[in-house]
């Protein structure tokens, strides 16, 4: 049985945007237009040849509600509903990430501890890493130990741009360093 799911190209002031969803509205992958590469190996992966892609007829709720966090709107992607194929280990990672409050950030090491593996550092990294749908599952929220500014597929430059974005649109203590250390 094949999957039928939905594309959507939409700019926002951090590039093009690519989201895919399901005819349940369900979110299952987003990327930004020049990681395009990337989002087709990790559907690949993932679905395999029983993927039916298309391009959607209407705004899906996963484009609204990323539209509207762009617009200072930070719990519109909140709400939405997604459905991502991964490990247990990767699938309680990307909870976790769903949990930090928006305007604020976390490092690896206390992630690491949210979810019960505090000797699992460099794997709560990689599961970062291999997060399908990065600012719904705020990814970009996850620091190094030192405050600096660390991985993140999107590129740092995004990364920084969604914490400050985050930063002025909440009242939040936010405690990093929005200098980039690369």
């Amino acid at each position: 049985m094949s999957e039928r799911f939905y594309s959507e190209r939409f700019d926002t002031p951090t590039g093009w945007m690519i989201v895919i969803t399901d005819d349940q509205q369900r979110l299952r992958a987003a990327e930004w237009e020049d990681k395009e590469t990337r989002l087709e190996r990790l559907l690949r992966l993932r679905y395999g040849e029983t993927l039916q892609l298309q391009e959607a007829r209407r705004d899906s709720e996963a484009k609204q509600a990323i539209e509207a966090y762009f617009s200072g709107d930070l719990t519109a992607i909140e709400r939405l509903r997604t459905r991502t194929y991964g490990t247990d280990f990767q699938r309680a990672v990307w909870a976790a990430l769903r949990t930090i409050p928006a305007g604020t950030t976390v490092s690896y090491g206390e992630l690491a501890v949210r979810i019960g593996r505090p000797t699992a550092v460099r794997a709560v990294g990689a599961a970062n890493g291999a997060n399908p749908i990065p600012v719904v599952v705020p990814c970009h929220r996850v620091i190094g130990a030192d405050s600096s500014l660390t991985g993140f597929g999107g590129g740092l430059e995004r990364k920084q741009w969604l914490l400050t974005h985050e930063r002025r649109h909440t009242t939040a203590s936010v405690p990093y360093n929005l200098e980039l250390r690369i």
